[in-house]
């Protein structure tokens, strides 16, 4: 198979590339030039928010058999490169999001759900949530519904995470000392691991899917509990999980998501949205999705391989609670079980 991945030196679209190559496919990778691909692929240089940003391409020699995209900003640039390939590239998979749905969407939302309105193929850039549908609209305008696929990703986490989600959590439990681990332990995630996220586009690619496909594991594969287990046993050393009740958290300011990340508060419509997904159609396709325990441990190695601090995209919030904040919280003694250490973990 011959894959043209655009982007592809970055978090999900590396993840895409190393699987490629993992199966032996040919993939050539455009790209700005600002991080080095894996080795074993061909380069193309471009910067698709620039005039004549695309000439690189134009020019290569070759076709694909399919034409991978993350692109999250102005939709005009997916439009742009579907347009230059559509008589090049046997197919057009977007990496769309789960935020393309209309909010609040309902526990239990199918790829059926209503979707955000406002959103064109050729917009420049807005909000993500009508970004990343104008995306998916500008992949099917080119290249039709019969030869383009939608991956509407959930949380996304793994090795090369340059967001700041699970490398926070990670390098809060390895500071030690008391954590606030927000309640409840049963609380069910749904994410979805970098390396199965890819595994499953490539699936797609063979398989001639097309239309739209929730990504993300099924509810439950994982909950806070486990996922905050599997950080501590990773990482080891003094940190002592401090399950704490939503409301306390609520109460002291703390932003769900954010300031805690993965963590949104149970019976929410946040929660709905991130961690309530129909995902069986995906999973009827072949979606398997690895232990929490095993994508902690591999995102605990790469961060420690690179020197302990992950890469943060600029268009990104920081995450995390300050310091100050969480012992504030830990000292008011209000969280389940008094504040008493969790010693399962």
């Amino acid at each position: 198979m011959r894959l043209l991945m655009l982007g592809g030196t970055d978090f999900a679209g590396r993840g895409v590339v190393e699987a490629a190559l993992g199966r032996g496919w040919d993939v050539t990778v455009f790209h700005r030039g600002r991080h080095a691909p894996p080795a074993g692929v061909r380069s193309l240089y471009g910067d698709r928010t620039a005039p004549d940003g695309l000439a690189a391409l134009a020019q290569a020699e070759g076709e694909w058999d399919a034409v991978v995209d993350t692109w999250s900003a102005a939709p005009r640039a997916v439009q742009d490169s579907a347009r230059l390939l559509r008589d090049r590239a046997g197919r057009y998979v977007y990496v769309s999001s789960c935020s393309v749905y209309a909010w609040a969407p309902p526990a239990g939302y199918t790829e059926d759900t209503p979707v955000v309105e406002g959103a064109e193929a050729g917009a420049e850039q807005t909000d993500y949530a009508r970004d990343k549908r104008g995306g998916e609209l500008a992949a099917v305008e080119e290249f039709g519904a019969d030869r383009s696929a939608l991956v509407r990703s959930g949380l996304l986490i793994g090795p090369y995470e340059n967001v700041g989600r699970l490398p926070w959590w990670l390098t809060r439990i390895e500071r030690g000392g008391p954590v606030l681990a927000p309640g409840p332990r049963d609380l069910p995630l749904q994410y979805v691991d970098v390396r199965d996220l890819a595994e499953w586009t490539l699936d797609a690619v063979e398989q001639e899917l097309t239309g739209p496909y929730n990504l993300m594991s099924p509810q439950g594969h994982a909950t806070m509990g486990t996922f905050l287990d599997a950080c501590v046993a990773t990482v080891g050393g003094t940190a002592e999980l401090r399950w704490t009740e939503p409301e306390v958290i609520l109460d002291a300011g703390i932003e769900p998501w954010t300031q805690l990340p993965v963590w949104v508060p149970p019976g929410s419509d946040l929660h709905d949205a991130l961690h309530s997904a129909d995902v069986s159609r995906a999973v009827a396709t072949g979606l398997r999705c690895r232990p929490v325990e095993e994508t902690v441990a591999d995102t605990w190695r790469w961060l420690q391989d690179i020197g302990g601090t992950a890469p943060m995209r600029a268009d990104r919030a920081l995450k995390g609670v300050d310091p100050e904040v969480e012992a504030k919280v830990l000292a008011g003694g209000t969280g389940v079980g008094g504040g008493v250490p969790d010693t399962t973990s």
